[in-house]
C-alpha cells in the first residue's frame, strides 16, 4: 500500500471527485483531504492510499494534469517530521 500526496487541488473539489480520477488507474483504498482545524475549510491538498503499482501509474499519469482550473501536484507521500510545538494565536 502506498499513501500518495495530492497538491495544489481547488479548494471546491470533493473526496468522491478525486477518488473518481484514481480509480482509472487501479482500486482506491482511501481518500482523505485536509481541511483546518479552526475554519474548517479545506487546504487544498490530500492524501490517496493504493497499492504499489497502481500508485506508481497514478503519481506518473497525473502529476501536473490539470483538475478544476489547477496543475495537480502528485507524488508519494513522505513522513511527517516533527514539526514542534503548536503555535498558538493571539
Amino acid at each position: 500500500m502506498k499513501t500518495i500526496y495530492v497538491g495544489n487541488l481547488p479548494f471546491s473539489a470533493s473526496e468522491d471527485q478525486i477518488r473518481q480520477l484514481f480509480e482509472q488507474y487501479g482500486k482506491v483504498q482511501s481518500v482523505k483531504l485536509i481541511t483546518d482545524r479552526e475554519t474548517g475549510r479545506p487546504r487544498g491538498f490530500g492524501f490517496v492510499e493504493m497499492d504499489g503499482g497502481e500508485a506508481d501509474s497514478a503519481i506518473t499519469a497525473l502529476n501536473g494534469q490539470q483538475f478544476g482550473g489547477r496543475s495537480l501536484r502528485i507524488n508519494e507521500a513522505r513522513e511527517r517530521s516533527d514539526r514542534g510545538p503548536p503555535r498558538r494565536r493571539p
